[in-house]
């Protein structure tokens, strides 16, 4: 019994075991496809976006990669990315500048959003560079990129103040009037009489010339300087002066509102000083006692008069969001009322933008359209009233009601039914307010742009891009029949219109190829650029002149330009990098001989951080060695066809007899040879980050050779009809040093300190010139004729050519007395020196952000060493002669008390009046305070409110207006920089 039970209990035991063992197989069997069924679908896409922690705002550009791989992407305009074949547990790194980096690890979540905090970390920021874009890590040129929130602050009317005082070897120079252009230098330049203006581009569309006053600041996103040929080869023939890349602010797919606001409050506040009403009284009754009775009883400050405070306005209304739900945009519309600090002087402008970005087929078809159109009116004020005012006698008034001069005061003669005293000087606010001259300016420009990522080949993109920039320009001047200030025997005010239209087209077509090969990476690009420019005209001339009326027109030859361009960018191991440029380019303005260049540069970059030997170290965290050569040209600035043969007429007793008419001949003054100018630039570099990147910067020596430079130079005697031609004879050279440090001083919760600093040490010498002759330039007020500068080998251009000045025991100049430098026993032209030249030797620029919680502080310095400004203004008025001005009595500076000099012979060109123009400037200074969601219903919003001055201080000893002049450092007729008080608001929803 005992053993059946035992047989059975074996027997359900056995069964029981099979059971257990086939149901553990079946799940293992299950465990085992579940596990290769979970393995297979977890290689997934990942998608999502990436936000900015502080504000919320998505950043478009941010760098994606699958960490250990070369494998990743680029956040699109609306901050959205996707990559393919990704698993769980890959970890993404997320970069982006001044952003810290971050590594997000994949679990069961594959729609992420990314939420960046803000770091001093810039090495991969995504740099625009000609026809594409590198990072900074990737960068083997010359190449500085300056975004938004880097942007110098203040009362910006056009976008290159952005940049003011923030790169190291870029220098503007702003005059004071309104809505003005601006001088741009980069590296100082690289020619004598073509243009040393950089290349302006635009969302790929280049300018010509380099007046942006009609453009919105507001609607710039960042700027790309491009300094070192190796960089700007890819635009050859223009590239010789640098090239400013500007991209504007584009649409995005989530909806934002922002308005802007600001109201300016401008008042120059400097005054040359000159005798007042009493004091020029006593020094009449002093040094022409005989003109007493030419006084008047009035005390009048004609500077004062001249001068106002101005108020000015700026809206800024931009809206970003989407249109049928996928076509990302933004609209935004500009107002600005500019008051100039001179009488009548006003600008006034309207800006409409729009921008559509949108993405077809997985982010393969790329579409960018751009369309700005902007709407300029301006009343322009003569800056050289300012001089007359100077002039003007104080002891007149400005008005007379008598006068038959629509009320104001005018010299007449002291006779019954006395007229205008032609020879003299006229009222200044007479001369301002009678006379009207506007000009209205409407302009389109932009441009659509195709990206298209082949499917058959990812690895290559076509990119196809037109471009337009058209203007008009209509304007008049009048001045009424009772205005003085155009009075001759002739006729008696005046009238007159003009109208231009302007035309720029290009088209851009290029395939980029990028791969990777084991450890090379190859990114390479060709393409064809079409580029003309065309103008037209006419000009009624003055109406009332007989001698100038009469209706003239003008058509500009097109100027057409075309460029076959190639770059390859070589990258091995990450750490070894090559970039080869090359461009070949023609152009209309050269003869079929001349008319086609060769360009290019080569620049080499080792990431010496990146090495094994530099991984541990705890003070480098990047240093990056990099070494370029390139070869630019230069065919800007100087008009006309320059291929063709010109002729000039002859003498008027060389004619001859044709059909009984007399007919003056002509003969040909020179058979036009004339090529590019040639600028081979060769430079060594350093990037270097510090301390896990808390301070950055670079170091930059550089050489600029400019070769067969266009000059309007001597020719031997006999050789020509003219003893002056075009010519490329001359060589110039430039040698510089450039610094850069960027710091993150502190960066916590509640407080964020960082400034900017840059110095600038550059070194101009002319090597040659047409057969080593002296080319005089810099003419001046004062005398007949007279030049205040040289070109001469061995010296900076523009040098200023003077006497030396000599000294009683007292040490007060002596009139007439300069020192014998070449000891002939004779004061003649041989004994003029060069001193001095107005470019600085070297430029500094400061910036510094401070925010300590909702409170933001910044400002802004800019310093100049060695820059000489010859005052004009006083070697041309402070002589006791010209108390007499002509028929009636003139004011002088005071400065004539040091002096005492009587004569203006030949005292205007002693180096008495050449100044060392050095100075310490303020350019700005803001104050906000920023609160965050203040309507509590939105989900995002702020308003920030601030204050600020501009053109807070200047610390020289120069004794004129304004120790920084746009030109040639000469003082004569500037229009002054006004201070000006600053409050606005910035709305954010």
């Amino acid at each position: 019994m005992w053993n059946v039970n035992l047989l059975l209990s074996k027997s359900n035991l056995q069964l029981l075991f099979n059971k257990l063992y086939m149901k553990k197989f079946k799940l293992l069997l299950i465990g085992i496809l579940l596990s290769t069924s979970f393995a297979t679908f977890a290689q997934q896409t990942v998608k999502g976006v990436v936000k900015e922690k502080s504000s919320g705002e998505i950043l478009p550009g941010v760098s994606v990669v699958v960490k250990g791989t070369t494998r990743g992407t680029e956040t699109d305009f609306d901050g959205n990315f996707s990559i393919e074949r990704v698993n769980t547990g890959d970890v993404l790194v997320f970069r982006y500048l001044g952003y810290a980096n971050k590594e997000v690890t994949l679990g069961t979540n594959f729609n992420l959003t990314v939420l960046l905090d803000e770091s001093s970390e810039q090495l991969e920021e995504i740099v625009v560079v000609g026809y594409g874009t590198t990072t900074v890590k990737d960068a083997t040129g010359s190449v500085e990129a300056i975004t938004a929130k880097e942007f110098t602050k203040g009362n910006i009317v056009t976008p290159e103040n952005l940049l003011s005082g923030r790169v190291a070897g870029v220098n503007i120079t702003t005059s004071g009037a309104p809505g003005s252009g601006s001088q741009i230098r980069i590296r100082g330049g690289s020619s004598l009489n073509a243009s040393n203006d950089p290349l302006i581009v635009i969302d790929g569309l280049p300018l010509s010339g380099i007046n942006l006053s009609s453009i919105n600041p507001n609607d710039i996103e960042s700027f790309s300087v491009l300094k070192d040929a190796s960089a700007t080869a890819i635009y050859g023939s223009r590239g010789a002066n640098g090239v400013i890349i500007i991209t504007t602010k584009k649409g995005r797919s989530e909806y934002s509102l922002d308005y802007d606001f600001q109201v300016a409050f401008g008042e120059i506040k400097d005054r040359i000083n000159v005798f007042n009403a009493d004091e020029f009284r006593n020094i009449i009754a002093q040094q022409r006692p005989q003109d007493v009775g030419l006084l008047g009883a009035a005390s009048t400050n004609w500077q004062d008069e001249v001068l106002q405070k101005s108020v000015s306005t700026q809206h800024n209304l931009s809206v970003r969001g989407q249109v049928f739900n996928r076509i990302p945009t933004r609209l935004s519309v500009n107002f600005s009322e500019i008051e100039g600090n001179i009488l009548t002087s006003q600008f006034d402008r309207a800006n409409v933008s729009l921008s559509m970005n949108p993405s077809f087929f997985d982010d393969h078809l790329k579409v960018s359209l751009n369309y700005n159109r902007a709407f300029v009116n301006s009343r322009s004020a003569d800056a050289g009233q300012i001089n007359a005012a100077l002039r003007y006698d104080p002891t007149q008034p400005v008005y007379d009601a008598s006068s038959p001069f629509g009320g104001f005061y005018q010299h007449i003669n002291r006779t019954p039914g006395g007229i205008l005293i032609q020879n003299g000087t006229r009222n200044p606010v007479a001369a301002l307010l009678q006379s009207n001259n506007t000009s209205n300016t409407f302009r389109q420009f932009g441009n659509f742009k195709v990206d298209y990522k082949l499917h058959f080949l990812p690895e290559v993109t076509a990119t196809f891009l037109v471009g337009f920039d058209k203007s008009t320009q209509e304007g008049s001047f009048f001045n009424p029949l009772n205005s003085p200030a155009n009075y001759t025997d002739l006729f008696v005010g005046a009238e007159g219109s003009f109208l231009n239209e302007f035309n720029n087209e290009n088209l851009d077509a290029y395939l980029n190829y990028t791969n990777t090969f084991g450890k090379v990476k190859l990114d390479a690009m060709v393409g064809y650029n079409y580029q003309s420019f065309n103008g037209s005209g006419n000009n009624t001339g003055n109406l009332r002149n007989p001698n100038d009326a009469g209706f003239t027109t003008y058509t500009n030859t097109p100027v057409v330009l075309i460029g076959f361009i190639g770059r390859t960018n070589f990258t091995f191991n990450e750490k070894y990098l090559l970039t080869l440029n090359y461009r070949r380019d023609g152009t209309s303005r050269f003869g079929p001989e001349n008319r086609w260049g060769d360009f290019g540069g080569a620049a080499l970059a080792w990431r010496i951080s990146d090495e094994d030997f530099m991984k541990d170290s705890k003070v480098f965290s990047d240093l990056k060695l990099r070494a370029s050569y390139g070869l630019n040209g230069q065919q800007e600035g100087i008009s006309g066809d320059l291929y063709l043969d010109r002729y000039r007429f002859g003498n008027q007793g060389s004619g001859y007899i044709f059909g009984g008419n007399p007919i003056q001949s002509t003969i040909p003054s020179e058979r036009s040879n004339l090529r590019w100018e040639d600028v081979a630039t060769i430079e060594v570099g350093v990037d270097f980050g510090l301390f896990d990147n808390k301070f950055t910067g670079s170091i930059n020596a550089f050489q600029k050779n400019s070769t067969n430079l266009i000059s309007d130079a001597p020719v031997a005697d006999g050789s020509n009809f003219t003893n002056r031609v075009l010519q490329n004879i001359g060589d110039l050279q430039v040698n510089g040093l450039e610094f850069s440090l960027n710091a993150d001083l502190i960066r916590s919760e509640d407080i964020n300190w960082n400034f900017n600093f840059n110095a600038t040490y550059l070194d101009r010498e002319i090597k040659e010139l047409a057969l080593g002759q002296d080319i005089t330039v810099g003419g001046i007020a004062g005398g007949t004729g007279n030049f205040i500068q040289l070109f001469r080998e061995g010296f900076a251009p523009n040098s200023f050519y003077v006497f030396k000045q000599l000294y009683d025991t007292s040490g007060a100049p002596i009139e007439g007395a300069y020192a014998d430098l070449n000891g002939d026993g004779i004061i003649n032209t041989q004994d003029r020196y060069l001193k001095g030249n107005p470019q600085a030797d070297f430029t500094f620029g400061f910036q510094s952000n401070f925010n300590y919680k909702n409170f933001d502080l910044a400002f802004n310095l800019r310093a100049s060493v060695g820059n000489y400004v010859y005052n004009n203004v006083n070697s041309s008025l402070a002589q006791y002669d010209l108390l007499q001005d002509n028929a009636v009595l003139g004011n002088i500076p005071t400065s004539v008390l040091e002096t005492n000099f009587n004569s203006t012979s030949d005292v205007i060109i002693s180096d008495y009046y050449l100044e060392n123009a050095s100075f310490l400037r303020m350019d700005n200074i803001t104050l906000g305070y920023t609160f965050d969601r203040p309507i509590k219903k939105f989900a995002s919003n702020s308003i920030r409110l601030w204050a600020g001055m501009q053109n807070v201080f200047t610390i020289t000893n120069y004794s004129g207006l304004d120790p920084e002049l746009a030109g040639n450092g000469i003082d004569n007729t500037n229009y002054p920089r006004p201070r000006t008080f600053l409050v606005g608001a910035n709305i954010k929803f």
